[in-house]
């Protein structure tokens, strides 16, 4: 879909892109990924124009992007930046509804969509539509310019650190809405990040960049288990230190600060901990503390009622295992199941905690190359 052919430029004498030549298949969480300088910003710029190239062509879909107005080739790709620029005057409606109307959408179309986009984030449309960015959280704020980009339905959608300066937890529900988001919604998303757990865990496709190449292109799993350089290595902070991840066990790699909540739980008391708790599933216990299921947002909207107990609603298909095995059996479920955690039971059943892909990365991460998040 998207397609890079001998792509130089330079500022001055300094040469940011070196022959640049990979393709971005359609559908694909693709993530730009490398050190400061290393060119990944200016390749991504490069997609909606904002910088052009000294040599070499890009196209979209087989054309070439410099036959294309680049108004026009903007509104057609969705953007987000780490700064987010909401219009301060403007409510969280018009903000997000600002392409769409730019295209001349009916009111009432574009109404539609900017209540779709909020209630796929858990913002109702009662709520927040009519309030102003002041009135947001960073994170609310950063939701909505990811909705915003969105809006028009591109293609494609550009994002340069999106959510560099949030909070580690703000953060990390962040990227779990976007992967959940592209996913449904079957976007191109080209991402740009300095930090490689945040690529490990949103990516089906890392480029490591450095002094303007590409060093390697693969999927996290490949990274993962075979960087392709010492740059690679080096850039990660990694020394091997003699202790693998084959020695890593579950209880070395899992999360123990987990919500739980009994299954007599009324469905509307649930929501409101999810809520609090940012997190689009829940682990449900039963009576005796033991392991009943899971239930995730989407069942919860769906089938729902109020007044009804959420045991009703608890599924068994979320993967489980125990503390006491060994970390490697998961990481392949964990970066190619559709699952987004591993619950971990104790001896007697009890909830331990539970294994996500942030939690994996970082305790290999710590155990191959001494890196500590």
């Amino acid at each position: 879909m998207i397609a890079f052919r001998n792509v130089c430029k330079s500022y001055g004498r300094k040469l940011v892109l070196d022959n640049l030549s990979f393709d971005i298949q359609e559908g694909q969480f693709v993530i730009l990924v490398g050190p400061s300088g290393c060119g990944k910003t200016t390749t991504l710029k490069m997609i909606n124009r904002l910088v052009k190239p000294d040599s070499g062509e890009i196209y979209i879909n087989g054309i070439n992007i410099m036959e294309h107005n680049p108004v026009e080739l903007r509104r057609s790709i969705g953007y987000v930046i780490q700064q987010i620029g909401l219009f301060p005057n403007m409510t969280v409606e018009q903000n997000i509804s600002i392409v769409p109307r730019l295209l001349k959408y009916p009111k009432e179309r574009w109404k539609a969509i900017v209540r779709e986009l909020l209630e796929m984030v858990n913002m109702p449309y009662e709520e927040y539509a009519h309030k102003y960015p002041s009135e947001l959280s960073g994170g609310q704020q950063q939701r909505i310019g990811v909705l915003r980009a969105l809006a028009a339905s591109p293609p494609i959608v550009l994002m340069d650190e999106p959510f560099g300066a949030l909070d580690p937890i703000t953060r990390d529900a962040l990227q779990e809405e976007v992967k959940k988001l592209q996913r449904k919604l079957k976007k191109t998303i080209v991402f740009v990040t300095h930090d490689m757990e945040e690529a490990l865990r949103l990516a089906d496709t890392i480029v490591f960049m450095h002094d303007g190449k590409i060093i390697q292109m693969a999927s996290p799993e490949e990274m993962l288990r075979n960087p392709a350089s010492d740059i690679i290595r080096e850039f990660m902070g990694r020394h091997i230190n003699g202790r693998g991840a084959a020695e890593l066990y579950v209880e070395d790699v899992m999360r123990t600060r987990v919500l739980k909540v009994p299954k007599t739980i009324k469905v509307l008391e649930c929501l409101d901990r999810m809520d609090r708790w940012q997190v689009n599933s829940v682990i449900v216990v039963n009576e005796d503390d033991t392991y009943a299921g899971t239930v995730q947002l989407e069942t919860i909207r769906e089938y729902g009622k109020a007044g009804h107990e959420i045991g009703e609603l608890v599924s068994q298909d979320t993967p489980t295992v125990s503390r006491h095995s060994r970390a490697q059996e998961v990481l392949d479920h964990l970066l190619n199941s559709p699952y987004k955690y591993v619950v971990v039971l104790n001896e007697d059943r009890t909830v331990a905690g539970l294994i996500t892909p942030t939690s994996m990365t970082k305790a290999i991460g710590e155990a191959l190359w001494g890196v500590k998040s």
